[in-house]
């Protein structure tokens, strides 16, 4: 295992045991988020079919969120038009409640840095993506945090 592994294994284990000091939503403000948010913004929204960035788009789509896939590598996906980042993004649909992260979690603080911004409410770092930098970011901005959990999967599991 290398350091890099490493790292990313004691950012995983460290959320699991609760040991940090940026807090992340619980269950209960997750189900009111999902609840309340509207819009969405994607980042590393793919358009190659079995992504699972693509299925958690269409699975926003179909329960009824306005769901904006953010990347630079496609113009559109699901026949929606694709924004190249999120500035992008608000300047040609305006605002977002969650930004919706499927990226490296050595790649999320610039994301972090996006949502601050952009004035988002929540961060959400997909299921596997744990970057206490990102937190940091988002939480000193007044971005709330969610990392680790599929927003399609939690959306099931706490709006039944």
């Amino acid at each position: 295992m290398d350091a890099a592994e490493r790292s990313r294994l004691a950012a995983i284990l460290d959320l699991q045991e609760g040991r940090s000091d940026v807090p992340l939503l619980d269950d209960g403000a997750i189900r009111e988020l999902l609840r309340t948010a509207r819009r969405i913004a994607v980042i590393g929204a793919s358009d190659r079919p079995g992504r699972p960035s693509r299925e958690v788009l269409a699975a926003l789509l179909r329960a009824g969120y306005d769901a904006v896939p953010v990347t630079p590598r496609f113009a559109t996906v699901l026949d929606r038009p694709a924004y190249p980042d999120l500035a992008a993004a608000v300047a040609a649909t305006g605002p977002f409640e969650i930004v919706d992260v499927f990226r490296r979690a050595e790649d999320c603080p610039p994301h972090a840095r996006e949502a601050v911004a952009a004035s988002t409410r929540v961060l959400w770092l997909q299921l596997g993506i744990v970057s206490w930098e990102a937190a940091a970011i988002a939480r000193d901005g007044g971005v709330d945090v969610v990392m680790d959990r599929c927003i399609s999967v939690e959306r099931h599991r706490l709006l039944r």
